[in-house]
């Protein structure tokens, strides 16, 4: 790869981190944390980006991201008051600034009026365009190029305190990447009080002057009793663009140190330059006591310089071992190595097919290396995934952006509330939920929350909230997009179904199979087509996404009150611990996070409910049982729960069931194949994976076989799965 280009696609990766930060950072202001420390992570967001964007040559992306920077500055000055509607155009121009940057990578276009009309409310926010507005703010009114010679009386001067003195000569880089003297001096001036001069001996004459040159230098004069490093950070930027010399400079008056009295066992230095020429002639037969009195010079030497230079090493050292390192590396090169983890998984487990075949003891050599081999697999297989491992924060934070232009759009006062941002989860997971959860928000503001005037009447605030929410919760991540909306309306949602035959008119359905509806392709509740719904593409897609990550979505509405909607999905797609079965002679694999206990079921404990239904009473209550075999379509009658083995199993939603197989002939980790990339979506079945005999076994989606207790459509679909695709074990 071209150097420069990887420069510059480390500078779009780094735009996207200063991206998320100044969302993060606009959010909190506009909450109500103005505090210093958020203030500045906001503005130094955007000046990194200015930066590193005229460095490029990115003009659209510095002009505007000045004009921005402008007004952060500002505010961080106590000069502008970040009212409300001063955090709304903020929060905008951090949208257009993203726009600009993935403009500029991805070599697209952008709403340019859009731009120039969040350009002109931020100057007038400003009072003036950026850089006019930071000349009349600073008082430096137009420039004479003539040098006015002023007499200072040193007398007057007040002593200077400790501090700093700094010499700096930018170069005109500095100026064409879009920085400024004026803002640096401001900057400084924040560490303390600063006298500033210039030397103007090396600037030309009117006609010679170059409008793009640098000419200039300034020397600082900084009363601060601060670090060096804190100096440093004010040029952090522009550090390879300028000539900068920093010096601790001592208090006028203060005493200099005088060297040390000298002992009187040591000699001068006319004894030692005697000294010198005695040894140089004397070199071929060195004296004893010149030798015993080498070791005492050393000895003096040992006890001072030598040892403070030693130290400074070490304290560098403890500093470097304090800072975490993190390294960028290409995505392509962590699925390569988590392809390799999940084929080491499988050859492991044939090892261990192999190994039991033999009938080798269990405390024989090799049973004993392979059982460390199986658990060094699995360390290196969660160190791996770990890597992969990322918060769902990078989805969140696109979420803020999308709640503002779909209010916009809908004339709605809305609130994003978040929860969880740090919960992680497989990277491959968090790039296939942006769209559903995006679908999500767009639905919940317009179809859940009311209008201002209908909340007002309804005794609601008038500012509707949207809450996302992200937790564990066994061995699943799932996600939640709540509102306090008016909930589902069911009358309208059956209505519109009935219209649309999706349903006859007939049709006795619960409350739940209602809500279920608007997941029905082609179904929406809009009277008319806009930008945001009515054209029926919606909820039927995020199901379908859902679904083909392994996943479920669940609803949960209340008239008046609201509507949640639940996603439950798979940590990672690559692999997870699971219970081999036997069901009719196949081999599945149960998902070990979904069994709560194992049992064997007696007469006395199965009831029939009806013809078909049948329960087991469990610690006084009763929970339906699931015939696997029968539910899959391996076999026609339920197996005799008493002569088979039961899983008591728990669903989304703490649903219960008892799953009836035939047997269970072990605990295994799997790696995940996608049946959907290589066949098609089978009821019932999440995934499939390659055992140690290298046959395929399927892995069972327990909550659509607990569905079956609900309703017959599982069976149904499932007989018409091809039969050659389930080999016997």
């Amino acid at each position: 790869m071209d150097p420069m280009a990887e420069i510059r696609e480390t500078f779009f990766q780094e735009c996207e981190e200063q991206l998320a930060e100044l969302e993060s950072g606009l959010m909190r202001m506009e909450a109500g944390e103005t505090d210093s420390e958020t203030v500045n992570a906001v503005f130094r967001a955007v000046h990194s980006i200015k930066g590193g964007a005229g460095a490029f040559g990115l003009e659209d992306l510095v002009h505007f991201a000045h004009v921005f920077e402008t007004a952060l500055d500002l505010i961080r000055s106590g000069r502008l008051d970040p009212a409300p509607e001063a955090m709304r155009l903020l929060l905008r121009a951090a949208d257009a600034l993203a726009d600009l940057v993935r403009a500029a990578r991805d070599g697209g276009s952008t709403d340019q009026a859009r731009i120039a009309g969040i350009e002109g409310e931020l100057r007038q926010l400003t009072g003036g365009s950026g850089a006019a507005a930071d000349e009349a703010d600073d008082d430096f009114g137009d420039i004479a190029f003539a040098a006015v010679p002023v007499a200072i009386d040193a007398a007057e001067e007040r002593p200077a305190a400790p501090g700093w003195m700094i010499r700096f000569k930018p170069f005109a880089d500095l100026y064409a990447k879009a920085n400024e003297t004026a803002l640096l001096l401001r900057e400084l001036g924040r560490l303390g009080p600063t006298r500033v001069t210039v030397d103007p001996e090396c600037l030309p004459d009117l006609a010679a002057l170059d409008p793009e040159g640098a000419y200039l230098t300034w020397t600082i004069a900084l009363d601060a009793d601060c670090s060096e490093e804190a100096v440093r950070a004010v040029f952090e930027f522009v550090e390879d663009d300028c000539e900068l010399v920093i010096e601790r400079r001592q208090p006028e008056g203060a005493a200099v140190p005088e060297p040390p009295a000298r002992p009187a066992d040591q000699p001068s230095d006319d004894e030692i330059l005697a000294l010198l020429r005695n040894a140089a002639a004397s070199v071929a037969a060195p004296e004893p006591a010149a030798e015993a009195a080498a070791p005492a010079a050393v000895s003096a030497e040992r006890d001072h310089p030598p040892q403070a230079a030693s130290e400074a090493p070490a304290a560098r050292s403890e500093a470097s071992h304090g800072v975490g390192a993190t390294i960028r590396v290409d995505l392509d090169r962590v699925d390569r190595l988590i392809d390799l983890v999940g084929e080491l998984v499988i050859n492991e487990a044939m090892l261990s097919q192999r190994v039991f075949e033999a009938g080798l003891a269990r405390a024989s050599a090799v049973v004993t290396a392979l059982d460390e081999l199986e658990q060094l697999t699995r360390e290196i297989q969660d160190s791996v995934m770990a890597i992969r491992a990322q918060p769902v924060r990078s989805v969140f934070q696109r979420m803020p952006r999308l709640v503002r232009e779909v209010a916009a759009m809908t004339g709605k006062q809305v609130r994003l509330l978040t929860d969880g941002e740090g919960t992680e989860v497989d990277k491959t997971v968090i790039e296939r939920i942006i769209d559903p959860l995006t679908h999500m928000i767009r639905n919940a503001i317009d179809h859940g929350l009311e209008s201002t005037e209908a909340r007002l009447a309804a005794g609601k605030p008038a500012e509707g909230v949207v809450k996302l929410t992200a937790l564990h919760r066994s061995g699943r991540i799932v996600i939640e997009v709540e509102d306090d909306g008016a909930g589902i309306n069911r009358e309208r949602v059956r209505a519109k179904a009935i219209e649309n035959g999706l349903i006859s008119p007939d049709a006795q359905l619960t409350d739940e199979e209602t809500d279920n509806l608007i997941f029905m392709p082609g179904f929406s509740t809009a009277s008319e087509i806009s930008d945001i719904s009515g054209r029926g593409v919606g909820m039927d897609v995020v199901r379908r996404s859902v679904q083909a990550l392994g996943g479920r979505i669940s609803i949960a509405s209340r008239p008046g009150q609201g509507s949640t909607f639940t996603l439950s999905l798979p940590l990672t797609l690559a692999v997870l611990d699971g219970m081999v079965v036997s069901v009719d002679g196949h081999t599945l694999i149960v998902p070990l996070s979904a069994i709560v206990e194992t049992l064997q079921p007696r007469a006395e404990q199965v009831h029939m409910l009806g013809v078909d239904v049948r329960v087991i009473g469990m610690r006084g209550g009763y929970i339906p049982l699931v015939d696997v075999g029968a539910a899959l379509g391996y076999r026609p009658v339920p197996a005799e729960p008493e002569k088979s083995v039961a899983l008591l199993v728990e669903g989304e939603g703490g649903v219960r069931a008892v799953l009836v197989v035939d047997g269970i002939q072990g605990q295994r980790q799997v790696v995940i194949k996608s049946l959907e990339a290589n066949y098609q979506a089978v009821p019932g079945i999440a995934a499939a994976t390659v055992m140690g005999d290298g046959r395929v076994a399927l892995i069972l989606d327990v909550d659509a076989i607990v569905s079956v207790t609900r309703s017959d459509n599982l069976r149904a679909d499932a007989c018409r799965v091809e039969p050659t695709l389930m080999p016997a074990s």
